[in-house]
């Protein structure tokens, strides 16, 4: 028979089953958001002047713009925009602030959720805080998902409303392209959002009740092997056998059932 200790802690690991897959989840979404951070395409322009661009396709991300050229000493030309370039718009600017922020608050979201589950699978101390735990890893991953979903849902909006960006002429980019679209990294980065923002609230929906295993002591009253027990005898209260001078005190529903 189980000891009362491993009897309690089955009974938390039962419990975080879900969180398990939530932190699966959290960490799958992490590496899509690295991915995501690293990607340049988020928005792909469709240029008609191919003098520079051989491809007359550019791809502009939070962290650099490049275009394929056989004119410039690089094949694959690429310009870093830094925060501090004043012609950014404030959506690729905000998008590098918060999509690092999002790695870091990620990173974080990971390493507490996995501090939980250690707790709920393999601790038997200190299990009143798995709850908390819980609770922090599930505000990290809906603080880093609401981080990464602002600017890739601005990028979405100004990629959809075919906003333009006014490049140094040092870029080789032309003033607006012909047409743009949404890049990869956008759908990678919304779909990594979506999954912490889950993670999050699975952590969150967490319930935990506590449940002390009964023990099995001769000193339980419930228990009927070791007593007390319940005197049904019909003896006097003392516990003795009736004598002469109790006149034989016998059980009255007896009595009446003998006389009819």
């Amino acid at each position: 028979m189980s000891s009362p200790p491993l009897v309690s802690m089955l009974h938390i690991a039962h419990t975080a089953h879900w969180q398990f897959l939530a932190l699966v989840l959290g960490f799958l979404s992490w590496i899509f958001t690295l991915a995501t951070v690293g990607l340049n395409e988020w928005r792909v322009w469709f240029l008609n002047d191919t003098t520079i661009v051989d491809s007359g396709v550019a791809w502009v991300g939070i962290w650099s713009a490049c275009f394929y050229s056989h004119v410039l000493s690089e094949i694959e030309y690429c310009q870093y925009l830094s925060l501090t370039q004043s012609f950014l718009p404030l959506e690729i600017r905000l998008g590098q602030v918060l999509m690092m922020l999002a790695v870091i608050t990620g990173l974080s979201g990971n390493m507490i959720a996995a501090y939980g589950m250690r707790m709920a699978y393999f601790s038997v101390e200190n299990r009143s805080r798995i709850k908390l735990v819980f609770l922090l890893a599930g505000t990290s991953y809906l603080f880093t998902g609401c981080c990464s979903l602002l600017p890739l849902a601005w990028n979405l909006n100004s990629v959809l409303n075919n906003c333009t960006i006014d490049f140094p002429p040092e870029y080789h980019f032309p003033a607006a392209p012909v047409r743009q679209t949404v890049g990869n990294a956008i759908g990678v980065g919304i779909f990594a959002s979506v999954l912490m923002l889950l993670s999050g609230l699975i952590f969150l929906r967490y319930r935990y009740v506590w449940q002390t295993p009964k023990t099995e002591s001769p000193d339980d009253p419930a228990d009927p092997l070791h007593g007390p027990w319940t005197q049904t005898s019909l003896g006097s209260s003392s516990g003795q056998r009736p004598t002469g001078g109790d006149k034989g005190r016998n059980n009255p529903a007896f009595h009446m059932e003998q006389v009819s």
